[in-house]
């Protein structure tokens, strides 16, 4: 095979459409812009979230509350999920992962309070609910601060 012989699959290439080439072609006279206005025009772009001079809906709405763009959210794991533990196991982020419970624990593990313990565990996590903490140490386990 020589490098004149070469040509690209039938149909993978198309030409593309020439603007403003006469009636004929459905794409003359305006050339597919319309008559007049803003986006007719040369460089007539419009910005994200212009609308005409009217307020933007943007700044309409008013602001509420702080958003920390630097916060790294917890998982979020309930105290009764807990119990498809063995008795005396230890219990972290690994563990829940392993067992299915979470996919995935980016930032870390918080226990939440929802639900009862009945299993005797050693839970280590970056952070407990005070409920969760009285629960865990109730049912006879450790809530362990990692």
């Amino acid at each position: 095979m020589k490098l004149h012989e070469l040509s690209p699959v039938l149909g993978s290439t198309q030409v593309g459409k020439r603007k403003g080439r006469g009636t004929g072609t459905g794409n003359g006279k305006t050339a597919g812009r319309g008559h007049k206005g803003q986006k007719a025009r040369s460089g007539g772009k419009v910005r994200v979230g212009f609308e005409g001079g009217q307020m933007p809906l943007a700044r309409r709405i008013p602001k509420r509350g702080f958003n920390n763009i630097y916060a790294k959210p917890l998982t979020a794991v309930n105290v009764a999920v807990l119990n498809r533990f063995e008795d005396g196991a230890v219990v972290d982020a690994a563990a829940l992962i392993e067992k299915g419970i979470i996919s995935e624990c980016k930032y870390g593990l918080k226990v939440i309070a929802n639900g009862k313990l009945e299993k005797k565990l050693t839970v280590q996590a970056k952070a407990f609910s005070e409920s969760a903490k009285a629960k865990i140490e109730e049912a006879g386990g450790k809530a362990e601060v990692v």
